[in-house]
């Protein structure tokens, strides 16, 4: 009967595989190649989902979330941590998503902090606490918030994206600020643009820039994340979306940096990780993630700046430390 119920609730709570699908979602398709890997993603993360949404206990979702190819692996988890989310917001839910920090999702924090936020996207208000209790960091926290973007992005693209939306007043996290959640909510929209466009970097340029100038510095982060851990694009392909980014290069790079640092830590780094870093960032993962563990460990209080956007700032800076060191 356990196991029947358990089937039962996959059943009840997982999406279909098919809103995944780019025709579904109405995106650009660029190449029947981009197809595929965009929707592989999107198909992984849904199978992350109804991982934890069957597990007796995370460690069993564990088991076998190890067994997905590590190309799409972190994928997986992030649908695992929005999974274990929503059922910690659910009435009578328990610390399902602490439990599952507590194995080998801590080597995809960055991840499951952006599934809790998906899973946000999907509960009532007045269930975010318990769904979100787990984002004890006080930093990687806000990530939480770029999952909140994505979600809205892909789900409700005409609002978020082609009418360029802004929810006012962000009521999370308690304290705020609400001015920078709506920024790094447009970070996750960002990312959520590169799979909006199929990967064709000229249509993602053009969807962000039809957005106001202020709010485009945090899209190109978003996209430039989306570029180096997503993927679906070349070394030419990268350059031209680098290139129409102009003065917004800074933005991309910081973005790489964190899709490299999350594929760093969990050792998924593939070769498009490491193509996409040294485009964009004129470093290796590896270097990315050290840079990112850098900016991260120096004391980031004392200003009235949020320590978050702080740490983007540093690893901007440093790259740009790095380039002029160059020869």
């Amino acid at each position: 009967m356990t196991r029947r119920w358990r089937a039962l609730r996959r059943r009840v709570l997982t999406p279909s595989a098919s809103q995944a699908h780019l025709s579904v979602r109405g995106f650009h398709v660029k190449s029947p190649a981009a197809r595929e890997l965009l929707e592989t993603v999107g198909e992984t993360f849904l199978t992350g989902y109804a991982y934890a949404a069957e597990a007796r206990v995370p460690q069993e979702a564990e088991e076998r979330l190890e067994s997905v190819p590590s190309e799409f692996r972190g994928f997986a988890y992030e649908g695992a941590g929005m999974g274990f989310a929503i059922r910690d917001g659910l009435p009578f839910g328990g610390t399902q998503v602490s439990r599952f920090l507590e194995g080998r999702a801590r080597d995809h924090i960055y991840m499951v902090y952006v599934g809790m936020g998906w899973a946000m996207a999907r509960l009532p208000r007045f269930r975010w606490a318990k769904a979100s209790a787990a984002a004890t960091d006080p930093l990687l926290r806000w990530l939480v918030l770029d999952g909140y973007g994505f979600h809205q992005a892909y789900f409700h693209t005409e609002r978020y994206v082609r009418q360029q939306y802004r929810e006012p007043d962000f009521p999370w996290p308690a304290g705020g600020p609400a001015s920078y959640a709506s920024r790094v909510i447009d970070q996750g929209i960002g990312r959520a643009i590169w799979f909006v466009a199929g990967a064709d970097p000229g249509r993602a340029a053009d969807l962000i820039e039809a957005f106001d100038a202020t709010r485009r510095a945090d899209l190109y982060s978003g996209a430039g994340l989306a570029t180096t851990y997503a993927g679906a694009a070349d070394q030419e392909e990268l350059g031209v979306f680098l290139r129409r980014a102009g003065t917004h290069r800074p933005q991309v790079a910081q973005g790489a940096v964190f899709a490299a640092t999350a594929r760093f830590q969990a050792g998924l780094v593939t070769e498009h990780t490491k193509m996409a870093t040294q485009l964009l960032c004129g470093i290796t993962p590896a270097r990315a993630a050290e840079l990112a563990d850098k900016s991260r460990t120096e004391p980031l209080d004392g200003t009235a700046v949020p320590p978050y956007e702080l740490w983007r700032q540093r690893i901007a800076s440093g790259l740009d430390e790095l380039r002029r060191a160059t020869p």
